[in-house]
This record gives C-alpha cells, structure tokens and sequence, in this order.
C-alpha cells in the first residue's frame, strides 16, 4: 500500500483537491508540503499530535515537510473556532514559543540538511508594505467569499475585528510565498482551516497561472484533535514539564472504548493488518488496546524508557495498587498551617485538581481518596508527620499522586 493510499486506510483523508495530482506527488515523495502552527504557548499539546505524525509519515514516504510556525500571524490571530479576539502576544514571546515548538518536533521530523524545514512567517509578513499588499494580494480576494466561510461566520453576531479579518490573506500569502521561495506545492490542514487553505491555492493560480501546482488536503480530525488537547484540568502537554510522560500516558490509557481504535488507526505507527485484527477486540481486550495506544504515543513523545516506566507504574497503581511508582509531589514546611494541611490544599497542590474549588467538588461528589479510604470532609486536615513515607492520592478511579514532604 502507498502512502496515499495509507492515509486514506487510516482515516486521515477529508477533502482534497486535485487528487489524482496529490496522490501522484505524494506516493512518488515528489511533495513539499507544509502545515501551520500558531506560537500560542510555549508547547504543543496533544492537539497537534494527528499534524506531527502525519508530516513524520509523508516524511518517511521520501516527501519534504516545511513546519511553518506562526511569528507573523501569531500577532493576528486566527478566528477559527473561537468567539473572542484573541489576546495579542509580545514578540518576545512569539519568538520564545517558536523555539520551544522545534525542539519537540525533532522527535517527529528530521530537519536534517535538505529533509525538513523550519520557517517562520514573520520573516516576510512583518515586513509587508500595506498598500503594496492590498494592491498585489487584497485585490484577488472576494470579501463576499471571504464572509460566507465557516470561520467568519461563525464570529459576525459576536463581532469580528478587521485585524482578525485579514488571517485568510496572511495564511494565504504564506502559502503563495512558500511556493515561490521553496517549491512548496501542497498544504495541510485542519477541516476548520479549509476556506484559509482554499484561499491560497487560488491566490497562487490567480498570481502565476492556472498551470501553478497548488495542492490542499484537510485532516479528517484535526478540529477533533484540538479537543483532544483538553482535559477537566488543562491542556495535555507534549512539554514533560507541563505534562508528566505518567500523566500522558494516563490521558491516552483512559480514551473512551469507542475512539481507542480510531486514534490507534490515525496516531500510531503500528501497521494496519495488526490494528484490524484489533478491530474484533471486545470487553476487556479494548484495555490493552488502550494500553498499546498508550504506550505508542507516549513512546514517540517521551522515548521508550519513559514510556515503559509510565507503563510499569500504571499497572502498579492499577493492578496491585503500590504507590512506589506514583508521580511523587514535593510540599515544603510552607505549605502547612500550624503544622496542617487541609484535604482541599493537599489535592490542589498535588496536581490532581485544578484549584481548591474543583477539590471541593472532587471531595463532595467521592472522588477523593487518601491511602485507599475515601475522603468526604471537606475540612479534613492531615499532620505533617502523616507525610514521613508519603501519602498516596486519587482522584477518581485513574489518577494519582504520591505527596510527600521534603
């Protein structure tokens, strides 16, 4: 099976256009592709998993990625998906996500000489003269066409700036760019970013001529993906700082019985035949599907000694219920009050809530448990001398700490 044909198996394929043409430069490695990322934070998060992996498979099929991260349109903002503006971020700033994305894409993407790029749009948006651009790129846009696309019209009752406007001709001037300057000759992106994406096929046949290759495929999930990055206590990080491999591993351990087969076929780089055997498993075989797709996702983010080591301590903590692998959490003297700490403080500074608030509810609603016994005094305290071999947290039937006193 080629590599088209792969990505199309795997669920991976929504739209196209030109496909006999796409499928011809993809499956000959004759593609150079690019995806977006914005720079919104200083990592990324389990929603750009289905983009990294799906440039590591084009990439492993002899096609060339150009990883474009979003210095310029990053002061924009792309409306898509949200119902405010979103906050505007320094440069400082931009320039300090960018450098961490690349170095988590290095997991994914060989940048070595001539196999992959970096590029960042700031390089030629920042510097655009207004009038020339209005002249040269504004003029081949209908605002007509630009307000019928899903991505402004989901903003017009709410509000649309004409900063946030202007994210269609940006993203569609990368794309005219990149084609010039590298040969890019084929984008990728999310359902949610196909107007943009059309955008900018149109501007390059319009500027050099209907003959000019310009491909555009969307991902079937990634508007889906994005959701994936969120969980009741933040966003799933690839950054282990943000998100311990243990946590990672739990995140995708505990997907429900109806996606795990999905996101093994779309995630993971075990070979189809086996992930169709896997399409029989029932009941309790679907746990180890989860625990493969766990193991394989955090693997390819964390290393493999990472990910067995996340493996080891879930099925201690899950099966015979030690605490010696648990992600341990340090508190200081600090955090105790007349040598107490209170059962609200002690979830919220381990980590399994996010606030004192949201460990009240855990609290209230049993989900809280302290060395096995369920907590359901909100105004339970512990001593610090409790805390001399550690104590071992859950929330709910999956999440653990280990808390323990410095």
């Amino acid at each position: 099976m080629q590599i088209y044909e792969e990505l199309v198996a795997r669920g991976l394929i929504a739209q196209v256009t030109d496909e006999s043409e796409i499928r011809e430069l993809v499956n000959n490695g004759k593609a150079t592709f690019y995806i977006g990322f914005d720079p919104t934070a200083d990592s990324l998060h389990v929603g750009h998993f289905m983009a990294l992996c799906l440039m590591k498979r084009l990439q492993m099929a002899g096609n060339r990625p150009i990883v474009l991260v979003g210095g310029g349109t990053g002061h924009i903002g792309d409306p898509s998906g949200r119902s405010d503006l979103r906050a505007v971020m320094t440069p400082e700033t931009i320039r300090h996500n960018c450098e961490c994305f690349k170095r988590q894409m290095e997991r994914f993407i060989d940048f070595g000489e001539g196999k992959a790029l970096m590029v960042n749009n700031a390089d030629w948006l920042l510097d655009l003269n207004y009038v020339s651009l209005l002249r040269e790129v504004g003029a081949c846009f209908s605002v007509n066409k630009m307000l019928a696309a899903e991505c402004y019209k989901q903003r017009m009752e709410k509000g649309l700036s004409f900063l946030e406007f202007n994210y269609m001709i940006m993203q569609s001037y990368d794309f005219y760019y990149l084609y010039q300057k590298y040969g890019c000759n084929m984008q990728f992106g999310g359902d949610d970013q196909w107007s943009n994406m059309l955008g900018g096929t149109e501007l390059i046949r319009k500027k050099l001529g209907k003959d000019a290759y310009a491909m555009t495929i969307t991902l079937l999930l990634n508007s889906e993906g994005k959701k994936m990055g969120k969980t009741a206590n933040g966003a799933v990080w690839l950054d282990p700082n943000k998100t311990s491999p243990f946590d990672f591993y739990q995140y995708w351990r505990n997907v429900g019985d109806a996606d795990v087969l999905k996101c093994i076929r779309m995630l993971t780089f075990l070979p189809l035949d086996e992930i169709n055997e896997m399409d029989k498993w029932q009941g309790e075989q679907l746990n180890r599907a989860k625990e493969i797709l766990a193991f394989e996702l955090t693997k390819l983010v964390h290393g493999e000694e990472e990910a067995k080591k996340a493996e080891d301590a879930a099925r201690a903590l899950f099966g015979a219920g030690d605490s010696a692998d648990a992600p341990v959490v340090e508190l200081s003297a600090a955090d105790f009050t007349d040598g107490v700490i209170d059962v609200l403080s002690l979830f919220a500074k381990s980590g399994l809530v996010a606030s004192k608030s949201e460990a009240r509810r855990t609290v209230e609603q049993g989900g809280a448990t302290v060395d096995g016994e369920k907590v359901t005094d909100v105004k339970k305290v512990f001593a610090a001398s409790e805390f001399a071999e550690g104590k071992l947290l859950r929330r709910g039937k999956k999440n653990y700490r280990k808390v323990v006193l410095r």
